[in-house]
């Protein structure tokens, strides 16, 4: 039996969360609410959640900056609850990995349609190979600095990574020989992006391999599956 979703609302204003909450209950989601980052943090700790909606206009510690906390030590999908015309936000929001997002005031059938779309397509998404990825990744002659974010080669000189770049090639070494269509690199990297499209991955794919491959016109670390998509064909070691 598919166990049932579990949904964390954090936003400090109690009415909306509980209003939030007791939908999702109705519609047979488990749900539990947070007033804050610190509450959202204590949560985590103690309970398995499979997607957190997100109100970007908080006191003290802001939905953005808890969007970014959550990409950067967790998988689990975010959905903001952001401010008609507040366009910056949201822009900001997809660029630092949040899923989508839900403009207020907001009808809850809308919310609970975009849970189930973000539920069902990070659940189709390849999972990653073993443990979350160490400090050092290793493959061929490079090492991957993931605090840095910069690749360094076997004479220890150091090549700086774009920011797309260095998203592109973390998903790669977290599954190796694992095929990727365009699509599930677009998720895996961005989450849900206005105005990206098929080419830009293939574009992203072609600056990597300018850096890491010793013949970027016959790649041996990036291949291209004809029909299929990527798949990263070197050893990956975690140091």
């Amino acid at each position: 039996m598919t166990p049932t979703p579990h949904i964390l609302i954090v936003d400090d204003h109690r009415d909306i969360r509980d209003l939030i909450a007791k939908y999702l209950i109705k519609h047979e989601f488990r749900a539990t609410t947070a007033e804050s980052g610190p509450a959202m943090r204590r949560i985590l700790q103690s309970a398995a959640i499979d997607l957190v909606v997100l109100d970007i206009m908080m006191p003290q510690e802001d939905g953005l900056s808890l969007c970014r906390f959550l990409r950067e030590t967790t998988q689990i999908p975010v959905i903001l609850l952001t401010a008609m015309g507040e366009e910056t936000d949201r822009v900001v929001g997809l660029e630092i990995g949040a899923d989508d997002y839900v403009t207020k005031p907001f009808n809850p059938r809308e919310l609970l349609a975009r849970i189930k779309a973000v539920l069902r397509r990070t659940h189709s998404l390849p999972p990653s190979h073993g443990e979350p990825l160490s400090k050092q990744i290793g493959f061929e002659s490079w090492r991957l600095d993931v605090d840095q974010r910069v690749l360094i080669d076997k004479d220890e000189v150091v090549v700086p990574l774009s920011t797309g770049e260095f998203n592109l090639l973390q998903v790669f070494l977290q599954r190796p020989n694992m095929v990727l269509s365009r699509d599930q690199l677009l998720d895996l990297t961005k989450g849900r992006s206005a105005g990206v499209f098929d080419r830009s991955v293939d574009n992203q794919v072609s600056r990597l391999r300018r850096k890491i491959e010793a013949d970027p016109k016959d790649p041996k670390l990036i291949q291209t599956v004809w029909g299929g998509g990527y798949k990263f064909a070197g050893k990956v070691t975690r140091q």
